[in-house]
């Protein structure tokens, strides 16, 4: 490593009680995406994001019945998408029957994200998605 091998990042963090909907947690990240200049060099990892955001903290608000606390963290290296709720119950992946309105949650941000994972922590649990942006050339 060089003479400067600290981390470099930037985080932002909000909370949204239950009775706001995901319009608030989308628009929010929309503008701290916009921030790092997503919105114009890589759109469609933007849609990636905000879809996730929009499952992970519709499911804190429907399964956890809690409010969701949102967090994202640039790391330069990955965008880190956290979403704690008050439950310790850990979600599970299925398959939704064919004409079930609901159940692909998960399955969407399985396909969306480069990684995610869920664990329990002391007040309930957190869903951390990452996303990567693409290299400078392809986005030329």
């Amino acid at each position: 490593m060089g003479e400067d091998s600290s981390l470099k990042a930037v985080g932002w963090a909000r909370s949204l009680p239950v009775s706001r909907g995901v319009k608030e947690a989308r628009d929010w990240t929309r503008d701290h995406l916009a921030s790092l200049g997503w919105l114009r060099t890589a759109p469609d990892l933007v849609d990636s994001v905000l879809l996730t955001v929009s499952e992970l903290v519709t499911n804190a608000h429907k399964h956890a019945r809690s409010t969701a606390q949102l967090i994202l963290l640039w790391d330069e290296a990955c965008l880190h998408v956290t979403v704690h709720d008050a439950s310790p119950e850990l979600p599970e992946q299925r398959r939704p029957d064919a004409g079930a309105l609901g159940g692909r949650g998960l399955m969407l941000v399985d396909a969306l994200a480069d990684t995610w994972q869920a664990h329990r922590c002391p007040h309930g649990k957190d869903i951390i998605a990452c996303f990567q942006p693409p290299s400078p050339s392809t986005t030329a």
